[in-house]
C-alpha cells in the first residue's frame, strides 16, 4: 500500500484469484432455493461498455448482500451469442462468425472477471453451440406439437440492409427503422415459421397485474403492446365490393358516421389503384401512416350504413392500419379526435350523436348536443339523435344496437400479432424443418437433433442457401429425398429461456432439470434495459407459460422483481461509437481500479435513473477508498490513539462514543433496508458517512476500542458488495478470518424510524445554533445550553397525532397534567391544531436527552465552545417555555 493511494492492481488480482481457487461463488445443485440474482446477458460485441459494467455491478452487489445475509446465491453470467452483427463482421473480415464470437467472449469474460464480477462460471452458457441450440430445435418440436407453430405466407417487415425478416417489435420508431441497423424497413410477402403468442394474449394481459415486483412503466408498454380492445365488428355494405367488416369499440356511435374509411393497403385500396390515378398517387407518394396529421383520398365509391341505412363516402385514408381492426373503419368525427381532424380536412359532416350525462340526469330527459365543431366529445355519456337509440347511456346502446343489428357481433381485437421467427442468415439456430415434396414440412425427429449449422460461406443474402450439401437430406418420415429448412430462428428464442438453462447447464437429455427448476425458479431479481420492455421480456413470458403447460414447469412467470437500469451519460448524451464519447471500462480499471469504479456507478444515482459520468467523480470515489484503506491500515497497525489501555477494558464510554456506537447502528440499519431495495446510492452513502465519522472520531478525541473497532468493521462490510477488493484486503488487515463475501451482514439494535427521528433531532438543532449565531451576531460563543422540552409536551403532541378530533385542544385539556399548564398547554394546543396535518412522532424526552448529549460534541467542534444539555427540570424555564418535541431551546451565552 502507498501513502498517495493503494496498488489496486495487485489488490484486486490476488483476491479475484482467492474466490476462483476457493469457488466462493459456486452454487451446489444440491442447493434447496437460492436466491437467484440475474443480469440480462449480453451480446458478445468485443468489449465491456459502461451500460454493461452498470448493469453487472448492481446484480453482483445485490447477489454478494445477499450471500452475507446467510442466502445459497445463483448468479450466473452466458452469452446471447447468436446474430446479425457477427454475421456482418465476419464477411467484413473474411472469417467466420464462429471464430469472431468466441474471440469476443473470450474477450468480454476476461474484462468480466477483471471487474470483480462474483459469477457462477460453472454455469455459463453460449447460445451459439450446438449442446445449448439443440435444445431451441427441441423446443421449437414442443411448440409445434402444442399446435403453437404455424407456417404461412405473410406480409413480413424486411430489412434491405441486413437481409432478413425482422419482428414487429425489431422496427423502432416513427421512421420504421432497422433495430439493428437503423435502416428504412420494407415489406414483403414472404414464407415464414410463427410461433402463436396471439394464443397465450389473454393471459399475458392479465397475468401483468400480478408483476408487482416490475416497474410501472415496463408493465405499461406490455400492456400497450398487448392492445386488448373489446369491440364490435359491423359490415358496411360498399358498392361493387359487397359487405366489408369495420371493427369499432363505439358502436353507440354507429348514427354519427359520416365517412367509411380504409387502409392504403386494403384489398379494396389496391383495385381502385389500377383504375384510379389519384388514389394510385396518393398510396404511392403521400400515404404516411407516421405523419403528424391524418391524410387521405376520396374515391367514388359509398358504403351503406347497416342501422342508419344511410349512403357515407368512402375515403381511402392513412390513419387506418391493416395491421389493428380489420383495415376498415366507421369514421364518427363528432366523437374521435382522429376522425374530427380528418374530416374538418376533407369538408365531411361532423355530427354529434352522445352527449355528455347530466350530474342530475334523471335516466329519461335528453340533454342537449354538445357543441363539437372544435374539437370531438370522446366520453361515454347519453345517445341522442339516433332513433330509437335515444336517451340510452353508451354502454346499454352499444350493447343493444350489437344485438339488434345484422352483421354485428360483440368481438376483441388485439394488437399484438404472432412471433415471426424465420430469419434469412446464417449464425442463428436452424429451424428443424426438412421440406418433402410428398409429405410437406416435416420436424426433425428429436433424436437427429441438434440440425447443426454447416461451415460459413461468405456470400450475399443468406448463406444457408448457398450450402447446397447441407440442405440435401431425406425426409424422416418417407425416406425419400427432401431438403432443409435454411430459415435460422430469431435469437430471441434463445434468450426466451437461457435463464432455465442456466440450473442445469450441462444436462444431456433435456433443455433443464424439471424438478431443480421448479425449485429454483422464477428469478428473484433481474436487471438489463428498459429497451427489452416488449420483446425479450414478453417473450420470455410467452416461453414460460408454455412450459408450465407442456412441460410441468410449475411457475409462469419467469421473472419476480425486475430493475430496468438508467443509461451512463456523458455531458447528457448516452455514450456511442458515433458520437466519440465512450469512456473506456478498461481504462478506469486500469487507472483506477475496479472497486473505484464500481462504487463510482453505484453511488452516483439510483439504479433506473440515467447519470453522467464525471471523471472528478471516479478522482473522488478513488480518494475515498484511498482515506479508507489508510484509517484501516493506521488502526491494525496501532496508530490509532485508543481510549485506555487499548484492550477496552479499562476504558469507560462518554458521550462522544455513544454517538459513534448509535451512527454504526444507524449505518447498518439504514444500509440494510436500502440494499434490499437495490437502492445502492443510499445505503453507500451511510456507509461513506460512518467513515467520514470515524475519521472525526479519530481527530477529535481517543476512540472508544471496542466502538472504533466495530466501526471500522463495520464500514467494511457494508462496502464489500460493491467495493469487494478492497473490501477483502481491508477485511484481512482486521485479522478476520475467510473472505468478507462470505462473512455475515451485521446487524444493529436500532430501526429505522428511530435513526430518522434522531438524526432529524441533531440536524435541526444544529441548524438552530447556526442560525441564532449569524442572526445575533455572535463571533464567539462562551456556552451553548441546548434544553429538551418538558414531558407534557411529548404527550400533547402524541395525543395530536392520534387524534381525528375536530376540537383539538378540548381533547388535551382533558388531559389534567396538559390543562394545569395553563396558558402554555392552550398556546402550545392551539400550534398543534393549526400544524395537524404536518405533526410527525418524534423521540421521547428521555431518548432526545440522551441523543443531543451524544451528539454535543459536534456542535461543540463547530463552534469551539462548551454545549450543556439540560432537561426541562433542570433547566431556566424562560428557556424551557421556547422547547418543543424535536425541536430543542437554545441558549447562547456570550
Amino acid at each position: 500500500m502507498s501513502q498517495e493511494g493503494y496498488d489496486h492492481a495487485t489488490v484486486e488480482k490476488r483476491w479475484q484469484e482467492a474466490w476462483d481457487d476457493a469457488s466462493v461463488y459456486h452454487v451446489p445443485d444440491d442447493a434447496d432455493d437460492p436466491t437467484y440474482v440475474l443480469g440480462m446477458y449480453p451480446y458478445p460485441s468485443g468489449k465491456l461498455h459502461m451500460g454493461h459494467v452498470r448493469n453487472y455491478t448492481i446484480t453482483d452487489a445485490y447477489a454478494r448482500y445477499r450471500r452475507m445475509r446467510g442466502d445459497d446465491v445463483l448468479h450466473p453470467m452466458g452469452w446471447d451469442a447468436f446474430g446479425l452483427p457477427a454475421e456482418n463482421a465476419a464477411k467484413e473480415r473474411d472469417t467466420n462468425p464462429r471464430d469472431w464470437t468466441f474471440d469476443c467472449i473470450d474477450t468480454m469474460r476476461g474484462q468480466m472477471k477483471s471487474m470483480g464480477f462474483g459469477y457462477d462460471w460453472d454455469r455459463e452458457v453460449t447460445t451459439c453451440t450446438p449442446e445449448y441450440y439443440r435444445w431451441n430445435q427441441w423446443l421449437f418440436r414442443r411448440f409445434h406439437e402444442a399446435g403453437l407453430v404455424e407456417r404461412r405466407d405473410a406480409e413480413v417487415n424486411w430489412c434491405p440492409s441486413c437481409e432478413t425478416v425482422l419482428a414487429d417489435e425489431q422496427v423502432e420508431g416513427d421512421a420504421e427503422l432497422c433495430w439493428r441497423c437503423d435502416t428504412p424497413v420494407e415489406t414483403r410477402e414472404l414464407d415464414q415459421w410463427f410461433l402463436k403468442i396471439t394464443e397465450y394474449a389473454d393471459e399475458l394481459l392479465e397475468a401483468i397485474d400480478g408483476l408487482e415486483g416490475w416497474p410501472d412503466s415496463v408493465r405499461q408498454m406490455q400492456r400497450n403492446w398487448i392492445g386488448r380492445q373489446y369491440g364490435a365488428e359491423v359490415d358496411f355494405s360498399v358498392e361493387g365490393h359487397g359487405a366489408v367488416t369495420a371493427f369499432t369499440t363505439r358502436i353507440d356511435t354507429i348514427h354519427g358516421a359520416t365517412f367509411f374509411a380504409i387502409a392504403p393497403d386494403h384489398p379494396i385500396s389496391e383495385e381502385l389503384a389500377e383504375e384510379d390515378a389519384e388514389v394510385r398517387r396518393f398510396i404511392e407518394e403521400e400515404a404516411d401512416p407516421d405523419g403528424d396529421e391524418p391524410n387521405g383520398v376520396a374515391t367514388d365509391l359509398t358504403a351503406t350504413n347497416p342501422v342508419t341505412g344511410e349512403e357515407i363516402p368512402v375515403f381511402v385514408a392513412d390513419f387506418v392500419l391493416s395491421d389493428v381492426g380489420t383495415g376498415a373503419l366507421m369514421a364518427v368525427p363528432g366523437h374521435d379526435e382522429r376522425d374530427h381532424a380528418f374530416a374538418e380536412k376533407m369538408g365531411v359532416e361532423i355530427r354529434p350523436v352522445i352527449a355528455p350525462e347530466p350530474d342530475d340526469w334523471d335516466g329519461e330527459t335528453v340533454p342537449d348536443a354538445p357543441d363539437v365543431s372544435d374539437a370531438a366529445f370522446t366520453d361515454d355519456g347519453v345517445v341522442i339523435d339516433s332513433g330509437e337509440y335515444t336517451g340510452l347511456d353508451s354502454e346499454t346502446a352499444r350493447e343493444r344496437i350489437t344485438a339488434d343489428t345484422d352483421g354485428a357481433a360483440e368481438t376483441t381485437q388485439y394488437r399484438l400479432r404472432d412471433w415471426g421467427i424465420s430469419r434469412q442468415r446464417y449464425w442463428g439456430t436452424p429451424i428443424p424443418i426438412v421440406h418433402c415434396d410428398d409429405c410437406g414440412a416435416v420436424p426433425v425427429p428429436d433424436e437427429d437433433l441438434p440440425v447443426e449449422l454447416p461451415e460459413f460461406i461468405n456470400t450475399t443474402g443468406n448463406p444457408l442457401d448457398a450450402a447446397d450439401e447441407w440442405q440435401e437430406t431425406t425426409c424422416p418420415d418417407c425416406g425419400a429425398p427432401a431438403t432443409r429448412e435454411t430459415d435460422t430462428m430469431d435469437t430471441f428464442v434463445d434468450s426466451s429461456w437461457y435463464f432455465l438453462r442456466y440450473v442445469s447447464p450441462d444436462l444431456d437429455d433435456a433443455p433443464f432439470d424439471l424438478d431443480r427448476a421448479n425449485d429454483w425458479m422464477p428469478v428473484d431479481q433481474y436487471v438489463g434495459g428498459i429497451e427489452h420492455a416488449v420483446m425479450h421480456l414478453l417473450y420470455s413470458r410467452f416461453f414460460t407459460k408454455v412450459l408450465a403447460d407442456e412441460e410441468g414447469l410449475e411457475e409462469r412467470e419467469p421473472f419476480t422483481n425486475l430493475l430496468a437500469q438508467g443509461m451512463v451519460q456523458l455531458e447528457g448524451e448516452k455514450m456511442s461509437k458515433s458520437k466519440g464519447n465512450v469512456v473506456s471500462p478498461q481504462r478506469i480499471v486500469d487507472d483506477y481500479g475496479a472497486d473505484t469504479a464500481r462504487l463510482f456507478m453505484m453511488e452516483a444515482a439510483q439504479p433506473e435513473r440515467d447519470f453522467d459520468w464525471s471523471e472528478e467523480g471516479v478522482r473522488s470515489t478513488h480518494r475515498f477508498l484511498t482515506r479508507l484503506n489508510s484509517l484501516v491500515e493506521d488502526y491494525a497497525a496501532g496508530d490509532v490513539a485508543l481510549a485506555g489501555d487499548g484492550d477496552g477494558d479499562a476504558a469507560e464510554r462518554g458521550e462522544i462514543d455513544d454517538y459513534v456506537a448509535d451512527e454504526t447502528d444507524a449505518a447498518v440499519a439504514i444500509a440494510g433496508a436500502e440494499y434490499d431495495d437495490l437502492t445502492f446510492n443510499v445505503a453507500l452513502r451511510e456507509a461513506q458517512e460512518l467513515v467520514r465519522t470515524l475519521r472525526s472520531y479519530r481527530e477529535y478525541a481517543d476512540p472508544h476500542p471496542e466502538v472504533f473497532e466495530r466501526g471500522v468493521d463495520v464500514a467494511v462490510r457494508l462496502l464489500a458488495p460493491v467495493a469487494p477488493h478492497l473490501a477483502e484486503e481491508l477485511w484481512e488487515t482486521l485479522g478476520r478470518d475467510g473472505f468478507v463475501a462470505e462473512a455475515e451482514w451485521p446487524t444493529a439494535s436500532v430501526d429505522r424510524d428511530t435513526v430518522e427521528r434522531r438524526r432529524r433531532l441533531v440536524a435541526n438543532t444544529r441548524e438552530d445554533v447556526r442560525d441564532i449565531v449569524e442572526v445575533a451576531g455572535i463571533d464567539d460563543p462562551e456556552r451553548i445550553d441546548v434544553v429538551v422540552a418538558p414531558d407534557w409536551k411529548y404527550d400533547a403532541l402524541s395525543i395530536a397525532i392520534d387524534s381525528d378530533a375536530d376540537n383539538l385542544i378540548s381533547e388535551l385539556m382533558a388531559e389534567s397534567h396538559i390543562r394545569e399548564r395553563g396558558d402554555a398547554a392552550a398556546s402550545y394546543g392551539q400550534d398543534l391544531q393549526a400544524n395537524r396535518e404536518a405533526l410527525r412522532e418524534t423521540l421521547g424526552g428521555d431518548a432526545e436527552y440522551d441523543a443531543l448529549r451524544a451528539a454535543a460534541w459536534l456542535i461543540e467542534r463547530e463552534f469551539d465552545a462548551p454545549v450543556r444539555v439540560d432537561r426541562a427540570a433542570d433547566a431556566d424555564e424562560s428557556v424551557v417555555s421556547k422547547a418543543e418535541p424535536g425541536r430543542p431551546a437554545i441558549d447562547i451565552v456570550e
